[in-house]
């Protein structure tokens, strides 16, 4: 393949998916590619699909016809959630030339011989029984943090998901491997690891091509406390059964892991919560929630809520709305509720109408806001790292404390991926924090 051919990426969707991209990528540039941003001509477009909203569906055509604006002859390429679960629904959209599944992704050079374009995408996706190996991969350069894949695929069946059915079964890096892909990371000298993956508590399992687990998660984050030269490591996300008494413990006493903590909820009433089949009731939840603060009082919490869904009434979506409004968490992520084929929710009666979702996400999204004006207002006065990102907003840069509080200062490009003690002193009309340096000596 000529050296100077270029190709760009455009990723939907979740942190897992950042982290593989990067990965793809790199593979690109080992076999003599040069990379450059989506907005520019390139003689290849990958697409990194997603397949948890219907919005990342629809958001899939609009992506290929900004490539073909930049290059009408580029080849483009799909690949992802949603390339594994619709290939032929993909392949049909003007302009795609190649639609890749859940294995096949991670060898997408051995399908470009040939850049001319086709009539009609064509597809190599395996059957999802087929995506039962592990391919390791991390993010870098692309943020200031890294993202850390660490487990892929899930064995819950819950109601709403098609994330099985697109990644197949729990599988899991080597502890080895997990460990050396952090060292690799930390000696380019990126400050924060985020550790990444579709059910990361359930760490462990098929680690060695096996259905047992060989480790923990706690074991994980234990080793990886361990590795020198990291700065800090960030849980993306983590089931509320999966997220233990030690593991929460350990971490409150860790110089690495910050006190930061992404729970999935999905709504506050046992009875909805059966019929999503999910693994926990909102006591076990709220269990969580008060160990954590217990123990790391200033700790961020995070939670994923779901409105809408099929036999949501009024009451019990003020059930889930009056839970979270007493809860000591920081904010939310509102999904709205949306049909996927395949999917036992598909076909289930009590059927919420778009506009009552609609409604419902803005109360969400509302109370949210009110949420973490309060974390960030207990937090003023208090002294905090930041690391700072690489951003210039309008004269401004933005960093992220170790417990996710947003802070802003004026911009200096010598802050760019630097940690330093400062001040919170107050929140601005952006609804951001403002900031005193403690400690002008940039941190190493």
């Amino acid at each position: 393949m000529n050296g100077q051919k270029k190709v760009a990426f455009y990723t939907l969707g979740c942190k897992l998916n950042f982290s593989e991209t990067s990965t793809i990528a790199r593979n690109f540039q080992n076999e003599g590619f040069e990379r450059v941003e989506f907005d520019e001509n390139a003689d290849i477009y990958v697409i990194n699909t997603c397949s948890v909203t219907d919005n990342a569906d629809k958001r899939f055509k609009s992506i290929v016809k900004n490539a073909l604006k930049q290059n009408d002859k580029a080849f483009l390429i799909a690949i992802g959630c949603y390339a594994q679960l619709k290939p032929e629904e993909l392949a049909a959209v003007d302009g795609v030339d190649l639609v890749l599944g859940a294995t096949e992704k991670f060898k997408v050079t051995d399908y470009i011989n040939d850049l001319s374009k086709n009539d009609m995408g064509e597809v190599h996706s395996c059957e999802i029984e087929d995506a039962d190996f592990y391919v390791g991969s991390y993010s870098i350069g692309d943020r200031t943090r890294a993202f850390l894949k660490v487990q892929d695929g899930c064995d819950y069946k819950c109601t709403y998901c098609t994330i099985p059915l697109a990644r197949g079964i729990s599988r899991s890096d080597t502890l080895e491997n997990v460990l050396k892909n952090a060292k690799e990371i930390s000696e380019r000298g990126i400050k924060e690891i985020v550790l990444t993956g579709v059910n990361i508590g359930d760490y462990g399992k098929g680690e060695f091509g096996n259905k047992k687990h060989e480790h923990t998660f706690y074991e994980l984050v234990q080793e990886l406390d361990k590795v020198d030269g990291i700065h800090r490591l960030r849980i993306s996300s983590i089931e509320p059964n999966l997220l233990k008494n030690e593991t929460i413990d350990f971490i409150s006493n860790s110089e690495s892991f910050v006190p930061h903590f992404h729970i999935p909820l999905q709504s506050g009433s046992d009875k909805l919560l059966k019929k999503m089949k999910r693994r926990y009731m909102s006591n076990i939840y709220t269990d969580r929630v008060s160990k954590i603060k217990k123990v790391m009082p200033n700790a961020c919490i995070g939670v994923d809520v779901i409105v809408g869904f099929p036999g949501e009434t009024d009451e019990l979506f003020l059930e889930t709305y009056n839970y979270l409004n007493e809860l000591d968490i920081s904010y939310l992520h509102v999904f709205t509720y949306s049909e996927r084929p395949n999917t036992e929710a598909f076909n289930m009666e009590g059927v919420v109408s778009k506009n009552v979702r609609a409604k419902r996400s803005k109360m969400l999204r509302g109370l949210s806001v009110k949420k973490r004006r309060a974390f960030y207002e207990s937090q003023i006065g208090n002294t905090l790292t930041v690391l700072f990102e690489s951003e210039n907003k309008e004269g401004y840069i933005n960093g992220f404390t170790q417990n996710y509080v947003k802070v802003k200062t004026p911009w200096n490009p010598e802050l760019v991926n630097t940690l330093h003690n400062v001040k919170l002193t107050e929140i601005d009309e952006d609804g951001l924090v403002r900031i005193e340096f403690i400690k002008q000596s940039l941190t190493a």
